[in-house]
């Protein structure tokens, strides 16, 4: 852990060594303090060194001045070393999340891994600052203070240098009880964000069902378990805290009463007396120290500890150490004898094979849980099939990088994603360096042109968070922009109008067609009625391919299509009569 935090210290290693230097200075003059003043009590006073004395005492006041100095460079330069660690840090582990496949957030919940991303790099980025710069200032002070002791008066120091090794054991029995107590706080407070990110991004499924005391309550369990890992923690915290309370209390004690017996024996004086006290009250501030780092390095390692356990982990879909760029000439797809499970037991997909030719237009249907969608999270290669090959334009897609499969295929799914930002920026995000123009004509393509005029600030206008003051439709059409600015040459159309009404279906139908004009387009659906102008059609059902052909020969051949589109028929006649 500590080559890791290292690895982060490098690319700002002058602000570490002006904080060290600081932190060194610090040490030192707290050191000269008693020294100088033993001096003072032994040399100047009785010889009457008035001017000298003064002069002394002036040099001690700037060197108080230094130190202040110093302080505030370890407080505002040192926390901004730490800032920019953490800011190092974050930014690898959020690009790290970016590469992990779906398979890895199919189990990982957002609220957990948005704790690792602040609540975790906080605490290394304390332990980056205050953790050397106190080891630094604790072990200087302490070494130097216990050698000028022993030089002063061996027995006296003597006595001081036992009780310091006590006071250590007790230290690190108490912080790995608190290192214990704080993993437990981090893992119930990423419980707690989980809680707060459901409950939040719910809050209109709540209001809807009238459940807020529903999600209170589960807000509350989670809440109650944290405040009792936060109690065992606080516990913990008051055990270390008393015992070193008692220490730096019982030192000045165990000093005067034992200096004062060495007085009564004529085998100290009065001045080495003071001078050791003033020693002693050194000691407070890197005991103190000393504390502090424990805390922080308890706090600090639990964090670096769970920011390394992620980072450890490594996608399954990875490019190939010779993998080289997509290149799609013709847009031709081959699934052949695909074969895929999601936890290596039960297949979803069994021996599936399937060929779309250049330009052709695909539907694949079935009823809901039949593998449709996993089908097609096959092609883009968000899994990997686990027998078989998927093909482009006969290419193994496991020989390509992934950047450029994703760049030659645009997916519309059902559940659009809306970023909380401007129209404008929504759909440039189809292609970020588009000019625009272009983004005014994808929005013309996608047929959205006209409503994003008739709003108050049109493209520049807020869609709140998730799209949420966007009707169905238009967050459809949205998605559907950003294609067009995209360009791929392979489309993937998921079920993207079974949430919308039948009327706004047929609007946006349109707009399918237009960015199905030259490319090759797999089409999932649930409504039967908007896949008829498919080329073909591939009905799947258990994983595996029952039927094939058009709509006009799956017709005929009275099978499960055939069944299901009269079914569907059937529904909307009478809904209709209804």
């Amino acid at each position: 852990m500590i080559r890791t935090l290292l690895h982060y210290f490098k690319p700002h290693l002058r602000l570490f060594v002006l904080d060290m230097i600081c932190a060194v200075t610090v040490s030192a003059v707290d050191l000269a303090f008693p020294l100088i003043s033993r001096k003072v009590m032994y040399d100047m006073l009785p010889d009457r060194l008035y001017r000298t004395f003064f002069t002394v005492m002036a040099i001690v006041a700037c060197a108080y001045v230094l130190r202040s100095l110093c302080y505030f460079v370890m407080t505002y330069w040192g926390h901004t070393f730490g800032v920019r660690v953490e800011a190092d840090i974050r930014s690898d582990l959020f690009a790290h999340l970016q590469m992990l496949d779906f398979e890895f957030y199919d189990h990982h919940r957002t609220g957990q891994l948005m704790s690792r991303l602040t609540g975790d790099l906080f605490e290394i980025t304390e332990l980056s600052h205050h953790g050397p710069e106190d080891l630094v200032i604790s072990a200087l002070t302490i070494a130097g203070s216990l050698i000028f002791l022993f030089r002063i008066e061996w027995r006296l120091a003597l006595v001081v240098a036992l009780l310091i090794p006590v006071f250590i054991a007790i230290v690190m029995h108490e912080r790995r009880r608190m290192s214990s107590a704080s993993v437990l706080v981090k893992q119930t407070m990423a419980e707690i964000n989980t809680e707060i990110e459901s409950c939040i991004s719910g809050v209109r499924t709540s209001h809807a069902f009238a459940n807020e005391a529903v999600d209170r309550a589960r807000f509350e369990r989670s809440n109650t378990v944290f405040k009792g890992a936060k109690s065992g923690y606080y516990k913990a915290m008051g055990t270390f805290m008393a015992s070193q309370e008692f220490f730096m209390g019982i030192m000045p004690v165990v000093v005067i009463t034992f200096g004062g017996y060495l007085i009564m024996t004529d085998r100290m004086n009065y001045i080495d007396l003071i001078t050791f006290m003033l020693f002693i009250n050194s000691f407070i501030t890197p005991v103190r120290k000393l504390s502090n780092f424990a805390e922080i390095f308890t706090n600090g390692t639990a964090g670096l500890r769970r920011f390394m356990e992620l980072m450890a982990k490594e996608p399954r879909v990875k490019d190939k150490a010779d993998a080289v760029p997509l290149k799609v000439d013709a847009g031709s797809i081959s699934l052949d004898h695909v074969s895929f499970s999601y936890n290596g037991k039960q297949e979803v997909l069994e021996d599936v094979s399937i060929d779309v030719k250049a330009g052709e237009t695909l539907a694949v249907v079935g009823a809901s849980g039949g593998g449709k969608t996993t089908l097609c999270h096959l092609i883009p290669r968000f899994y990997d099939v686990n027998a078989g090959a998927v093909r482009i334009d006969g290419t193994d897609i496991r020989d390509v990088t992934k950047d450029s499969l994703c760049r030659a295929i645009g997916i519309v799914q059902q559940d659009v994603f809306i970023f909380a930002d401007t129209i404008r920026e929504n759909i440039r995000y189809g292609r970020p360096d588009a000019t625009d123009e272009e983004i005014i004509q994808a929005a013309k393509n996608a047929e959205i042109y006209e409503d994003i005029m008739a709003m108050p600030d049109r493209f520049d206008t807020y869609v709140g968070e998730r799209g949420t003051r966007l009707s169905g439709g238009q967050k459809q059409r949205l998605s559907i922009a950003r294609i067009f600015l995209k360009n791929p040459k392979i489309l993937i159309l998921d079920e993207a109008t079974s949430a919308l009404d039948t009327i706004t279906e047929q609007k946006i139908q349109g707009s399918f067609d237009r960015l199905a004009q030259g490319r090759t387009a797999i089409i999932i659906a649930h409504r039967l009625a908007t896949v008829r102008g498919a080329d073909r059609i591939v009905v799947i059902e258990e994983g595996q391919v029952k039927e094939e052909g058009s709509h006009r020969e799956l017709i005929q051949k009275n099978g499960i299509y055939a069944a299901l589109y009269r079914t569907q028929q059937l529904g909307l006649a009478e809904g209709q009569t209804g």
